[in-house]
């Protein structure tokens, strides 16, 4: 097996198939991908939810295809069929408009301004060449319009690698940010990770956050020293020069925070992937939002992934504990997990996010946008952390850019 067929879901490339139903959509990614991944039928809304494959296609890499229920789909379940069709959107780095010969019709269009609003690059692929050839107002229309696009059969897997070859040119060039850390740290940096082993992690492993840093570690020649926040102390003692940077699990931030020299920068995993996922520098904002509440405000906390909840779960049960510690009870919450993500921020003061690790950053960012044209400060939970306990300025040291804005506000 390929090792570019172990990368996360989360860092491909997100390659979603919209159409109207009875397109060959299906027909379309099977030929993609060379394999049956999804069901081929002559009978019109045979896709019914989304599908995801993760995989790696020669020459395009590790990715992730979408395939989409019919964007025309009718009734009260084809409603819903849309609606995760359009949830869809958020997470698209590149999309293909399937339509056939006839052209579009206005489903196709609505997909196309939805596309445009998230700044998302698609293809226009017309199918079932086999079968007709496309009118030449449809072409002309195509050229007049300058979308890319590209005639072929999925059936009869004609001019499937060129329109490989058009995805990888009409994609987003950097759809994932490119470095976690690499341009904080230099070669032979000492980096210190500091991984408290609680109930909330994964017996036998560490989650995906920490595992991506030490790689974007490695892979900028940074020395890695890993320990817990209980052998912290000794492992600063251990070395003959301070490390360059510190970084700690969000929760063991009060106690690494006292234990770190303060001439040592230090952050945290969720504030380096509030960067590397999406935008810190829009989201610091919250930070100020989150100390003014008060009681009978709301806020949301989001979690991207669904978990076993635990007693001390972090966003459910901690932040929500915390808050009205340290700024005021009465103070309301609700809960959204998984894919969910309101369009409608009206009733709350404050978006309080997961790290988004599962998320790809077109989603995350997504996020953050909706929040904002909602006029919702979002952070995250580092954020947060960071800011309940008085650590904000210190943990923001490390990024001159975002520092240097934070400390304007």
């Amino acid at each position: 097996m390929s090792n570019l067929n172990k990368t996360p879901s989360s860092n491909r490339l997100h390659i979603s198939i919209f159409g109207k139903r009875n397109v060959g959509k299906s027909t379309l990614i099977n030929s993609i991908t060379g394999q049956n991944l999804a069901i081929v039928s002559d009978f019109a809304g045979t896709t019914t939810d989304p599908i995801y494959k993760a995989m790696e296609i020669s020459p395009i890499g590790p990715c992730v295809l979408i395939d989409t229920a019919g964007i025309d789909d009718v009734g009260d379940l084809g409603e819903l069929r849309i609606q995760k069709t359009m949830e869809v959107v958020r997470k698209t780095d590149i999309a293909l408009i399937t339509v056939d010969y006839d052209g579009f019709f206005e489903f196709d269009y609505n997909i196309i301004d939805i596309l445009k609003k998230n700044n998302t690059p698609f293809i226009v692929v017309i199918n079932k060449a086999d079968i007709k050839k496309p009118s030449s107002e449809f072409l002309m229309e195509l050229d007049n319009l300058k979308f890319p696009y590209i005639n072929l059969s999925a059936q009869k897997k004609e001019k499937i690698e060129d329109m490989k070859n058009l995805i990888i040119k009409h994609s987003p060039q950097e759809f994932e940010s490119p470095s976690i850390l690499g341009d904080l740290i230099g070669e032979k940096d000492h980096i210190v990770l500091v991984i408290p082993i609680d109930t909330g992690m994964p017996k036998g492993r560490i989650i995906l956050p920490q595992v991506q840093t030490m790689r974007d570690i490695l892979d900028h020649s940074g020395i890695i020293h890993t320990c817990k926040d209980t052998e912290l102390e000794a492992t600063l003692d251990g070395l003959k020069n301070p490390p360059k940077l510190v970084i700690t699990d969000s929760q063991a931030f009060e106690k690494v925070s006292a234990i770190v020299p303060n001439n040592v920068l230090l952050t945290s995993f969720s504030i380096l992937f509030a960067r590397y996922k999406g935008d810190l520098s829009k989201m610091i904002d919250g930070a100020k939002t989150l100390m003014s509440l008060k009681k009978g405000d709301k806020f949301l906390v989001s979690e991207a992934c669904t978990h076993h909840v635990q007693k001390d779960d972090i966003g459910r049960y901690k932040i929500p504990k915390w808050i009205g510690e340290k700024i005021d009870t009465g103070i309301e919450f609700d809960i959204v997990a998984g894919r969910d993500y309101p369009e409608n921020l009206k009733d709350y003061k404050l978006v309080i996010h997961c790290g988004g690790c599962t998320l790809n950053r077109k989603e995350m960012l997504g996020r953050i946008d909706i929040s904002y044209r909602e006029g919702v400060p979002i952070l995250n939970y580092g954020l947060c952390i960071a800011t309940l306990y008085g650590i904000l300025d210190r943990a923001l040291k490390p990024f001159p850019e975002v520092d240097q804005i934070w400390k304007q506000k």
